[in-house]
C-alpha cells in the first residue's frame, strides 16, 4: 500500500509577524502568549504524517485545535507558512495556480459541513457540476452522476431541488457529487456535524459502505471521538495546532501518548472499540498430530490448567482437550483426536469485546482466537473480557477480574 498523501513539517501562522511567532512556538511558548506578544495566531505547527492509499485517516480535536486549518492547507485553500504537502509525490505547496486547479478538479474533492449545493440546480445537475467544470461531455457526466446517485440511494430524487430534501439527504447529495467526480483523495471537513445523531450514524454507515466499494483515500475532520473511532483506520489527535498522537483507535485508547490524550479518551466505551486481539493471551496448545495423552497431561500440570486448545502442525484449530478427556485417552489407549471436543467456541481476532462478552458469558471454557485462516493466535478468558468492559483501575473490577480468571484457570486434579 503506497503513500497517497505526505505532509511534512507543515505550519500556518496567521498575522504579520510570522517568523517571530514561529520562533516562539519552537521555544515552547503557548498560543495565548504568542498572540499577546506578536499579535499572530498559531493555526498549525510542524505537522507531519502520511496517509496510505485507500485509507480513512481521521484528524480530530476540539474547537481551535487547528484541524480545519490543516485540511485547508492540504488543498491550499489556505497558503502554508512553511512545510510541504505531497499528493503522489507532487508538491501541492509549490504548484502554480493552473496546476493546483487541475489537481482540485481531478485528484482532490472536498465535502463541507454546509453541503454547498446550488439551490437553483436539480439534484442531478448538482451531482454533475464537478464533471461539467472539467469539460466532461453531457452524456458521460449524466451516466457518472446517475451511478453516484444510485450508489447513495438518491436516484429516485434526481429531478428534485435541494430545498425539497432533508439535511441528511442533502449531505448524501454532497457526498455523491464528490464521488461522481471520481477523486483519488476525498477531503471531508466536519461533513456530518450539522446532522441529527441518528442521521449522522446513517451517514457514517453510508460512507463506510461507499468506501468498501470504492476504496478512496479519505481525510476526515471531526471533533467527535466516537465518530473518529467508528470510521477511521487511523486517527491523528490535535491540540493547539500540533498533533499529540497518531494511531489506530485501539492504539490511542490502550497506549495514550500523554495526559491530554488519556483525558480526552477516558469516557469512551472501550468494549465497542477494543478487539479480541487486544485482550487475548498466549494460547496453551497441544499438537494432536504429534503428541499423546501423557504429553497433554504433563503440559496441563506444568501450566496449572485443566484445558488445552488442540491444533495440528500448522496451528489450525481442531478443538479443545480437557484433563478428563486426556485421562480417558490414556486409560483406554485412544489418540487425542478421538477424545477432543471439536465444538470449541472461537472468535476472529478483530471481533469486538462487546460481542465477545455475549459469547463467553454463558461459557465456562475460554475462547479460541483465530486469524483469517483459522489458525490459533491466542485465547480469551472471562476475566480479560470483564476487565476490558469495566474500569480496570478500580479495586472492585480488579478483584472481579482475578476471581473470574481463577475460575477459568483451575488446576488439574491430582489423580491426573
Amino acid at each position: 500500500m503506497g503513500k497517497k498523501v505526505r505532509v511534512e513539517h507543515l505550519s500556518k501562522i496567521f498575522g504579520r509577524r510570522t517568523q517571530q511567532a514561529l520562533e516562539q512556538v519552537k521555544a515552547g511558548k503557548s498560543k495565548q502568549d504568542i498572540l499577546e506578544e506578536t499579535g499572530a495566531t498559531v493555526g498549525v505547527h510542524d505537522v507531519s504524517f502520511d496517509v496510505n492509499e485507500g485509507e480513512v485517516f481521521v484528524i480530530m480535536g476540539l474547537s481551535g485545535s487547528g484541524k480545519s486549518t490543516l485540511i485547508r492547507l492540504i488543498n491550499r485553500l489556505i497558503e502554508p507558512t512553511s512545510g510541504e504537502v505531497y499528493i503522489d509525490d507532487q508538491d501541492v505547496s509549490k504548484m502554480s495556480k493552473e496546476e493546483l486547479r487541475e489537481v482540485r478538479r481531478t485528484k482532490m474533492n472536498m465535502v463541507f459541513q454546509n453541503f454547498g449545493l446550488f439551490p437553483q440546480r436539480t439534484i442531478q445537475q448538482n451531482t454533475e457540476y464537478g464533471l461539467e467544470v472539467r469539460g466532461v461531455d453531457k452524456e458521460e457526466r449524466r451516466k457518472k452522476a446517475e451511478a453516484a446517485l444510485d450508489n447513495s440511494g438518491l436516484l429516485s430524487v434526481k429531478d428534485q431541488y435541494p430545498n425539497q430534501l432533508s439535511g441528511g439527504m442533502q449531505q448524501r447529495v454532497g457526498l455523491a457529487r464528490a464521488i461522481a467526480n471520481d477523486p483519488e483523495v476525498l477531503l471531508m471537513d466536519e461533513a456530518f456535524s450539522a446532522l441529527d445523531p441518528l442521521i449522522r450514524k446513517d451517514m457514517q454507515d453510508d460512507l463506510l459502505d461507499l468506501q468498501e466499494k470504492m476504496q478512496k483515500t479519505i481525510i476526515f475532520i471531526t471533533h467527535d471521538l466516537n465518530e473518529a473511532l467508528r470510521i477511521g483506520d487511523r486517527i491523528a489527535l490535535m491540540r493547539d495546532g500540533e498533533i499529540m498522537q497518531i494511531g489506530t483507535g485501539e492504539e490511542i485508547l490502550t497506549h495514550p501518548a500523554n495526559d491530554f490524550v488519556r483525558e480526552f479518551t477516558e469516557d469512551i466505551d472501550r468494549s465497542k472499540v477494543l478487539t479480541a486481539e487486544n485482550i487475548m493471551e498466549p494460547a496453551l496448545t497441544i499438537n494432536v498430530e504429534a503428541d499423546g495423552p501423557n504429553v497433554a497431561l504433563q503440559r496441563m500440570r506444568k501450566e496449572e490448567v485443566s484445558m488445552l486448545l488442540a491444533v495440528d502442525r500448522k496451528r489450525y484449530l481442531k478443538g479443545s482437550l480437557t484433563a478428563e478427556e486426556a485421562l480417558d485417552a490414556r486409560k483406554n489407549d485412544k489418540t487425542l483426536k478421538e477424545v477432543l471436543d471439536k465444538n470449541v467456541q472461537k472468535v476472529e481476532k478483530d471481533t469486538l469485546v462487546t460481542d465477545i462478552f455475549n459469547i463467553i458469558e454463558g461459557s465456562a471454557a475460554p475462547l479460541a482466537v483465530v486469524d483469517d485462516d483459522d489458525r490459533v493466535v491466542g485465547v480469551i478468558v472471562r476475566g480479560s473480557v470483564i476487565g476490558a468492559m469495566t474500569d480496570t483501575d478500580t479495586n472492585d473490577s480488579e478483584e472481579l477480574k482475578e476471581s473470574q480468571e481463577a475460575d477459568d484457570k483451575k488446576g488439574v486434579n491430582a489423580d491426573a
